[in-house]
């Protein structure tokens, strides 16, 4: 995969939106994570089983899977989503109408033989192996850590050329669909530093340039990533108002003066306690009446799907340290900031944007 465009010295623009919706396209790509949830759930797990005599609190039903407080939500969210758990009036987690007559080994009507020959798969052994040991592919087995984020401390794809090159682009082909509609859908009115905070190729920043011609950016991210995100930004047409700037977002000082701070795609990468400190450092860094966007995927707020996030939050769960929040999570977490949450906004493929506004407004 190569930079679009990059080579031929083209202008290209960011702001046109594209003509079809590619959100069935990453609906296919995830449906596997279906397959190995699901199968997990049945065949090693014996989720429904422990189910069929009496309702569990999450608490509860977590301590007896042996599990961790993340894989257990996006386990659980998952089944929630599939219509083969609810809650009942007390919050706890009992079988569905369709997992009990289905589900339960030995009812009459039970299928879950038929899923017992996926159970040696490979993506079924491996999520299962995920979900166990609560590490993302690539974590050394004696700590934790990620191929695919960056943070101090674990070994990280995103700090050798090639493959931060390859994630990077690769992450891109969503990003260039979306961010036309997120600059369209968020005004910059009164904005004249946007932030971007884990920019990667900065293609969002890059649509908001385009969108608001006295507009500037800084795009913080590994020294690597931001490589692409330079030729991306001469390849656009805009490199003269983006600025690329190397960082540890967790540790260096972020910039101070932006009116706007764009975490797009970011805090789902990392577990909750992660989210919290870069919602705060951010936070802590707006200009006066400034504003946080938040750009990522929303799960409900009782954490019972949509389906899609729910199995997008699978993906994220496997490949990084993190999973899909819920916008009340995000609430909290703004509210906790000293920020004012308002109503999401949907942009495209399950995104949309959540934006934190400190008490002056523009």
């Amino acid at each position: 995969m190569t930079t679009p465009n990059v080579h031929t010295g083209q202008i290209l623009s960011a702001r046109p939106a594209p003509q079809t919706d590619p959100t069935p396209i990453f609906e296919f790509f995830r449906g596997n994570y279906g397959t190995e949830l699901l199968v997990a759930a049945s065949r090693h797990f014996n989720i429904f089983a422990r189910l069929a005599s009496t309702p569990l609190s999450f608490e509860d039903l977590r301590l007896e899977l042996k599990l961790a407080e993340r894989p257990a939500v996006v386990l659980l969210t998952a089944l929630r989503a599939f219509g083969l758990l609810s809650k009942d009036s007390q919050g706890r987690f009992d079988l569905s109408p369709l997992a009990r007559e289905h589900l339960v080994p030995g009812a009459p009507f039970d299928v879950s033989d038929y899923l017992s020959p996926a159970l040696k798969s490979p993506g079924v052994q491996a999520m299962i192996e995920r979900l166990q040991t609560n590490r993302p592919v690539g974590a050394k087995q004696h700590e934790p850590g990620a191929a695919f984020i960056y943070r101090d401390g674990i070994e990280s794809a995103m700090e050798k050329e090639a493959s931060a090159r390859f994630l990077t682009l690769a992450l891109a082909g969503r990003a260039k669909n979306v961010a036309p509609i997120l600059a369209a859908r968020v005004p910059m009115a009164g904005v004249s530093l946007l932030l971007d905070v884990g920019g990667g190729t900065g293609i969002y920043s890059i649509a908001f340039l385009q969108k608001n011609p006295r507009l500037r950016a800084i795009v913080l991210d590994r020294p690597e990533v931001l490589k692409v995100a330079a030729e991306m930004a001469a390849a656009y047409g805009v490199a003269d108002r983006l600025e690329c700037r190397a960082a540890d977002m967790f540790v260096d000082p972020l910039p101070a003066g932006a009116e706007a701070i764009l975490l797009s795609n970011v805090l789902h990468d990392w577990d909750v306690p992660q989210c919290r400190t870069l919602v705060e450092r951010c936070a802590a860094r707006l200009a006066p009446g400034g504003r946080l966007l938040i750009h990522d995927v929303f799960l409900n707020d009782d954490l019972d799907g949509p389906l899609p996030v729910a199995l997008y939050s699978a993906a994220l769960f496997v490949l990084t340290e993190g999973r899909a929040y819920s916008g009340s999570e995000y609430r909290a977490w703004l509210a906790a900031a000293g920020l004012r949450p308002r109503e999401i906004v949907p942009t495209l493929i399950h995104c949309g944007v959540l934006t934190g506004s400190t008490n002056v407004e523009h």
